[in-house]
Protein backbone atom coordinates (compact mmCIF):
# COMPACT_ATOMS: atom_id res chain seq x y z
CA UNK A 1 0.00 0.00 0.00
CA UNK A 2 1.33 3.49 -0.87
CA UNK A 3 0.62 5.67 1.96
CA UNK A 4 0.97 9.62 1.88
CA UNK A 5 0.85 11.80 4.84
CA UNK A 6 0.44 16.26 4.95
CA UNK A 7 -0.36 18.53 6.89
CA UNK A 8 -3.94 20.34 5.82
CA UNK A 9 -4.36 23.73 3.88
CA UNK A 10 -6.94 26.25 3.25
CA UNK A 11 -8.30 25.55 -0.14
CA UNK A 12 -5.21 24.05 -1.29
CA UNK A 13 -3.30 24.03 -4.99
CA UNK A 14 -3.69 21.32 -7.59
CA UNK A 15 -0.78 19.33 -6.59
CA UNK A 16 -2.35 19.06 -3.03
CA UNK A 17 -5.01 16.75 -4.74
CA UNK A 18 -2.70 15.33 -7.30
CA UNK A 19 -0.96 14.23 -4.31
CA UNK A 20 -4.13 12.65 -2.86
CA UNK A 21 -4.82 11.07 -5.99
CA UNK A 22 -1.54 9.50 -6.11
CA UNK A 23 -1.50 7.22 -3.10
CA UNK A 24 -3.65 4.52 -2.02
CA UNK A 25 -3.87 6.34 1.74
CA UNK A 26 -3.87 9.59 2.80
CA UNK A 27 -2.84 10.73 5.90
CA UNK A 28 -3.73 14.61 7.67
CA UNK A 29 -0.52 15.21 9.76
CA UNK A 30 -2.17 17.57 11.70
CA UNK A 31 -0.86 16.61 15.44
CA UNK A 32 2.46 18.49 14.61
CA UNK A 33 3.43 21.99 15.67
CA UNK A 34 1.45 24.82 13.85
CA UNK A 35 4.02 27.50 12.03
CA UNK A 36 2.94 30.29 11.48
CA UNK A 37 2.91 32.29 7.98
CA UNK A 38 2.43 28.74 6.60
CA UNK A 39 -0.52 27.50 3.75
CA UNK A 40 -2.41 26.16 6.76
CA UNK A 41 -4.23 29.18 6.98
CA UNK A 42 -4.42 31.23 3.96
CA UNK A 43 -3.44 30.65 -0.32
CA UNK A 44 -3.59 32.81 -3.08
CA UNK A 45 -5.85 33.73 -6.04
CA UNK A 46 -5.09 35.40 -9.12
CA UNK A 47 -6.61 38.80 -9.48
CA UNK A 48 -6.66 41.29 -12.19
CA UNK A 49 -3.53 43.22 -10.68
CA UNK A 50 -2.01 39.89 -9.64
CA UNK A 51 -1.49 37.62 -6.53
CA UNK A 52 -3.66 38.12 -3.25
CA UNK A 53 -3.46 36.35 -0.04
CA UNK A 54 -6.39 35.11 0.84
CA UNK A 55 -6.20 34.29 4.71
CA UNK A 56 -8.27 32.55 7.38
CA UNK A 57 -7.71 34.68 10.72
CA UNK A 58 -6.50 32.44 13.81
CA UNK A 59 -5.66 32.38 17.33
CA UNK A 60 -2.14 30.96 17.93
CA UNK A 61 -0.92 31.66 21.35
CA UNK A 62 1.92 29.37 22.67
CA UNK A 63 3.05 26.19 20.59
CA UNK A 64 -0.45 24.67 19.80
CA UNK A 65 -0.61 21.11 17.36
CA UNK A 66 -2.41 22.40 14.05
CA UNK A 67 -5.33 21.05 14.89
CA UNK A 68 -5.60 22.85 18.57
CA UNK A 69 -5.73 26.54 16.39
CA UNK A 70 -9.15 27.82 16.46
CA UNK A 71 -10.26 30.62 14.20
CA UNK A 72 -10.60 33.74 16.56
CA UNK A 73 -13.33 35.44 14.30
CA UNK A 74 -16.55 33.67 14.32
CA UNK A 75 -18.52 36.53 13.10
CA UNK A 76 -18.97 36.80 9.26
CA UNK A 77 -16.60 38.95 8.20
CA UNK A 78 -14.31 36.78 7.16
CA UNK A 79 -16.39 34.94 5.45
CA UNK A 80 -17.98 37.38 3.43
CA UNK A 81 -14.41 38.79 2.65
CA UNK A 82 -13.33 35.92 1.40
CA UNK A 83 -16.50 35.44 -0.87
CA UNK A 84 -16.07 38.72 -2.07
CA UNK A 85 -12.33 37.75 -3.22
CA UNK A 86 -13.07 34.80 -5.19
CA UNK A 87 -16.26 36.54 -6.58
CA UNK A 88 -13.25 39.40 -7.60
CA UNK A 89 -10.98 36.89 -8.67
CA UNK A 90 -13.11 34.17 -10.60
CA UNK A 91 -16.73 35.73 -11.02
CA UNK A 92 -16.25 35.32 -15.14
CA UNK A 93 -15.01 31.99 -14.91
CA UNK A 94 -17.64 29.86 -16.63
CA UNK A 95 -17.59 27.82 -14.07
CA UNK A 96 -18.11 29.97 -10.98
CA UNK A 97 -21.25 29.36 -9.73
CA UNK A 98 -20.23 25.76 -9.42
CA UNK A 99 -17.14 26.23 -7.21
CA UNK A 100 -18.70 29.10 -5.04
CA UNK A 101 -21.33 26.84 -4.08
CA UNK A 102 -18.83 23.83 -3.39
CA UNK A 103 -16.85 26.60 -1.15
CA UNK A 104 -19.75 27.86 0.40
CA UNK A 105 -21.02 24.03 1.05
CA UNK A 106 -18.17 24.01 3.95
CA UNK A 107 -17.25 27.06 5.26
CA UNK A 108 -21.55 28.20 5.89
CA UNK A 109 -20.78 25.16 8.49
CA UNK A 110 -19.08 28.08 10.61
CA UNK A 111 -16.47 25.34 11.55
CA UNK A 112 -14.53 27.05 15.18
CA UNK A 113 -11.51 24.22 14.04
CA UNK A 114 -8.87 25.73 11.23
CA UNK A 115 -7.89 21.55 10.72
CA UNK A 116 -11.39 20.68 10.75
CA UNK A 117 -12.24 23.26 8.15
CA UNK A 118 -9.40 22.47 6.32
CA UNK A 119 -10.59 18.85 5.92
CA UNK A 120 -14.08 19.47 5.60
CA UNK A 121 -13.04 21.80 2.33
CA UNK A 122 -10.19 19.00 1.21
CA UNK A 123 -12.70 15.90 1.49
CA UNK A 124 -15.20 18.17 -0.43
CA UNK A 125 -13.16 18.95 -3.26
CA UNK A 126 -11.68 15.06 -3.34
CA UNK A 127 -15.55 14.42 -4.25
CA UNK A 128 -16.12 17.18 -6.57
CA UNK A 129 -13.07 15.55 -8.61
CA UNK A 130 -14.05 12.36 -8.04
CA UNK A 131 -10.79 11.33 -5.85
CA UNK A 132 -11.51 8.23 -3.87
CA UNK A 133 -8.51 8.06 -1.76
CA UNK A 134 -9.15 7.29 1.87
CA UNK A 135 -8.48 10.60 4.11
CA UNK A 136 -7.54 9.51 7.72
CA UNK A 137 -5.82 11.44 10.39
CA UNK A 138 -2.86 10.91 12.25
CA UNK A 139 -4.11 11.62 15.65
CA UNK A 140 -6.10 8.74 15.60
CA UNK A 141 -2.91 6.40 16.07
CA UNK A 142 -1.33 7.97 18.76
CA UNK A 143 2.10 8.10 17.40
CA UNK A 144 5.06 9.16 19.90
CA UNK A 145 8.42 9.70 19.07
CA UNK A 146 10.26 13.03 16.67
CA UNK A 147 10.76 13.45 13.60
CA UNK A 148 11.43 10.50 10.75
CA UNK A 149 10.79 8.06 13.55
CA UNK A 150 7.32 8.99 14.20
CA UNK A 151 6.60 9.12 10.78
CA UNK A 152 8.10 5.53 10.51
CA UNK A 153 5.38 4.47 13.21
CA UNK A 154 2.96 5.62 11.89
CA UNK A 155 3.86 4.12 8.27
CA UNK A 156 4.42 0.46 10.33
CA UNK A 157 0.93 0.83 11.90
CA UNK A 158 -1.11 1.55 8.56
CA UNK A 159 0.44 -1.13 7.21
CA UNK A 160 2.19 1.19 4.07
CA UNK A 161 4.97 -0.88 2.01
CA UNK A 162 5.43 2.54 0.25
CA UNK A 163 5.84 6.41 1.45
CA UNK A 164 5.15 9.63 -1.22
CA UNK A 165 6.75 12.70 0.28
CA UNK A 166 6.41 15.74 -0.24
CA UNK A 167 9.83 16.97 -2.24
CA UNK A 168 10.67 19.56 0.27
CA UNK A 169 11.08 16.82 3.12
CA UNK A 170 13.99 15.69 1.31
CA UNK A 171 16.17 18.01 3.32
CA UNK A 172 14.80 16.63 6.31
CA UNK A 173 14.09 13.21 6.34
CA UNK A 174 16.54 10.20 7.50
CA UNK A 175 16.30 7.56 4.27
CA UNK A 176 18.42 5.05 5.79
CA UNK A 177 15.07 4.79 8.26
CA UNK A 178 13.20 3.91 5.44
CA UNK A 179 16.21 1.40 4.24
CA UNK A 180 16.02 -0.27 7.46
CA UNK A 181 12.32 -0.75 7.96
CA UNK A 182 12.00 -1.62 3.71
CA UNK A 183 9.61 1.37 3.05
CA UNK A 184 10.08 2.01 -0.51
CA UNK A 185 10.60 6.06 -0.26
CA UNK A 186 9.52 8.04 -3.27
CA UNK A 187 9.53 11.87 -3.83
CA UNK A 188 6.44 13.80 -5.77
CA UNK A 189 7.06 15.74 -8.63
CA UNK A 190 4.96 18.77 -9.91
CA UNK A 191 5.06 19.30 -12.96
CA UNK A 192 1.70 20.00 -15.24
CA UNK A 193 -0.04 21.82 -17.90
CA UNK A 194 -1.55 25.18 -18.03
CA UNK A 195 -5.46 25.52 -18.00
CA UNK A 196 -7.72 28.18 -19.63
CA UNK A 197 -7.60 31.03 -16.32
CA UNK A 198 -8.66 34.36 -16.26
CA UNK A 199 -6.69 37.97 -15.74
CA UNK A 200 -3.68 37.33 -18.50
CA UNK A 201 -1.05 34.86 -18.28
CA UNK A 202 -1.33 31.36 -16.65
CA UNK A 203 0.18 31.32 -13.11
CA UNK A 204 0.29 28.08 -10.93
CA UNK A 205 0.23 26.79 -7.59
CA UNK A 206 -2.95 28.98 -6.55
CA UNK A 207 -5.94 27.53 -4.92
CA UNK A 208 -7.28 24.73 -6.31
CA UNK A 209 -10.35 26.56 -6.53
CA UNK A 210 -9.06 29.11 -9.70
CA UNK A 211 -9.03 25.39 -11.48
CA UNK A 212 -12.36 24.67 -10.82
CA UNK A 213 -14.18 27.97 -11.79
CA UNK A 214 -12.46 27.88 -15.05
CA UNK A 215 -12.74 24.22 -15.75
CA UNK A 216 -15.36 22.32 -13.64
CA UNK A 217 -15.86 18.59 -13.77
CA UNK A 218 -12.85 19.45 -16.42
CA UNK A 219 -10.54 19.87 -13.93
CA UNK A 220 -9.67 16.41 -13.32
CA UNK A 221 -7.97 16.48 -17.21
CA UNK A 222 -5.27 19.00 -15.91
CA UNK A 223 -4.51 17.42 -11.98
CA UNK A 224 -1.82 14.89 -12.93
CA UNK A 225 1.79 15.78 -13.07
CA UNK A 226 3.71 15.33 -15.98
CA UNK A 227 6.92 13.59 -14.45
CA UNK A 228 7.64 10.74 -12.46
CA UNK A 229 7.79 10.75 -8.97
CA UNK A 230 11.37 10.09 -8.09
CA UNK A 231 12.24 7.37 -5.96
CA UNK A 232 14.90 7.77 -3.35
CA UNK A 233 14.46 4.17 -1.97
CA UNK A 234 13.41 1.39 -3.63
Amino acid sequence: MRVGAIQSCYIPWRGYFDFIASVDLFVIYDDVQYSKGSWRNRNRLKMHDGLRWITVPVGVGGKPLIDEVNIVDQSKSWRNQHRELLTASLRQAPFFSEMIQLWLGVVGHGSQNLSRLNVALIRSICSYLQIGTPIVSSRDYHLSGMATGRLIELLLKVGARSYLSGPSARDYLDEDQFRKHRIRLEYKSYNYEPYPQQWGMFVDGITILDLIANCGCDAVKFLRSGVPDVVAVP
